[in-house]
C-alpha cells in the first residue's frame, strides 16, 4: 500500500454492467472519481491493471481500487451555524436548512456547509472524498432541506458509502406535488442519467446509460390541486424525487427545473415568498459504523412547507 493510501477491495456483485458503474455501486465513489482512478492506473480487475471503463466484468470479478490521500482542501473554514442533530468522535447528522449548498463550486466557493463543518469539526473530517468535499458521504440538494450524514474518520466514510451503495441506508422525504397521485401509493421505477438534451438536468434514460432507481411513495394527505406525500428511496441518485415524481406527471411545487405550478397554485406560491422545491429530507437510518447499532435519526417539518401545506387547504405537517 502507498504512504497515505486507502485501498477498497472487492468483487462486483452483477455481471453484464459498465465497469465504471460496477465499481462506483460497490464503492461509493462516484464513476467519474473511477474513472479519473482507472486513467491514474489505481484500479485492479482480476490482479491486472483495469484501462477501459466500458468494460463488463462478470460478477464475482476481484477488484482492487487504490484510493490516494486526500489533498488538503482549499475551502476555508467558516463560522456558520449548524444545526446538529447527532455527532460522536465518528460521524455527524446535520439539518440542513433550505438554501444552503453542500460543497464549494463554481458560483459558491464559500458559505457551504463543507466551509462550516471545516470549522465546527477543527478539521476533523474523512479525506476520502476529494479535495473539496471533505466527509461528504452522500448530499441533498441546495434547495431541498433536511438530514444528512458526515464522516469525521475515514473508516465511518467507508462504512457509510458501503451502506448508500448496496442500498441499505434508510431515507424517506416528504413532498408537496402538483395534483393528487393517482393511485394514492405505488412504485416508480426508472434509470436515471444526463438529459439528452440540457446537461444541467437528469432524466429518465434507458438502463445502460443512468442508474437503477427505486422510489416508493405513498399520500399523506390530498391538498387543493396538490398533494402532501411521502417518498421512500430504495435508491439514491441525483435529483432521484424530482425526476420521478416529474415522470408520473406530479413534479414538486417550486421546482425552476422539472416543472411548472397550476395556475391557481401560483399565487399561494407568490404570497408565501416560496422559491424552491417542496421537497424535506425528513427521515435517515443506518447501521452506525462504528457501533455496528441502527441509528435513526427524524426532522421536523420546516416552517416555509408547513405553511405551504396549510395554505393548500391541509392540516399542519
Amino acid at each position: 500500500m502507498g504512504l497515505g493510501e486507502h485501498v477498497i477491495e472487492g468483487t462486483i456483485a452483477t455481471g453484464g454492467l459498465r465497469l465504471d458503474r460496477a465499481l462506483a455501486d460497490a464503492s461509493g465513489l462516484s464513476r467519474e472519481r473511477v474513472k479519473a482512478l482507472m486513467d491514474e492506473g489505481r484500479v485492479e480487475l482480476g490482479g491486472k491493471v483495469a484501462v477501459q471503463a466500458s468494460a463488463k466484468p462478470a460478477a464475482g470479478t476481484a477488484f482492487v481500487i487504490r484510493v490516494p490521500k486526500a489533498t488538503p482542501s482549499t475551502a476555508e473554514a467558516q463560522d456558520i451555524p449548524l444545526s446538529v442533530v447527532f455527532e460522536d468522535a465518528h460521524l455527524i447528522v446535520i439539518d440542513k436548512p433550505a438554501g444552503l449548498v453542500v460543497h464549494p463550486a463554481a458560483g459558491n466557493l464559500d458559505g457551504t456547509l463543507v466551509n462550516a463543518l471545516l470549522h465546527h469539526c477543527r478539521g476533523q473530517l474523512s479525506g476520502i472524498g476529494g479535495v473539496v468535499r471533505p466527509g461528504i458521504v452522500h448530499r441533498i440538494d441546495k434547495d431541498t432541506s433536511g438530514l444528512l450524514v458526515v464522516a469525521k474518520t475515514d473508516a465511518a466514510h467507508e462504512g457509510l458509502a458501503r451502506q448508500f451503495a448496496d442500498h441499505s441506508i434508510h431515507r424517506a422525504y416528504h413532498a408537496v406535488t402538483a395534483g393528487v397521485p393517482v393511485p394514492a401509493s405505488g412504485t416508480v421505477r426508472g434509470a436515471i442519467g444526463r438529459s439528452g438534451h440540457d446537461r444541467k438536468k437528469m432524466a429518465l434514460v434507458d438502463e445502460e446509460r443512468g442508474k437503477h432507481a427505486v422510489t416508493h411513495y405513498r399520500t399523506l394527505q390530498v391538498l387543493n390541486g396538490a398533494a402532501l406525500i411521502e417518498c421512500r428511496l430504495e435508491t439514491g441518485r441525483t435529483h432521484q424525487v424530482r425526476v420521478h415524481l416529474a415522470s408520473i406527471g406530479h413534479a414538486l411545487l417550486g421546482d425552476p427545473v422539472y416543472g411548472r405550478a397550476p395556475s391557481q397554485i401560483k399565487p399561494v406560491l407568490a404570497r408565501l415568498q416560496f422559491r424552491r422545491q417542496a421537497l424535506h429530507a425528513a427521515e435517515l437510518g443506518f447501521v452506525h459504523p462504528d457501533t455496528g447499532e441502527m441509528v435513526r435519526f427524524v426532522s421536523k417539518t420546516p416552517v416555509d412547507l408547513k405553511q405551504l401545506v396549510v395554505e393548500l387547504g391541509g392540516r399542519d405537517a
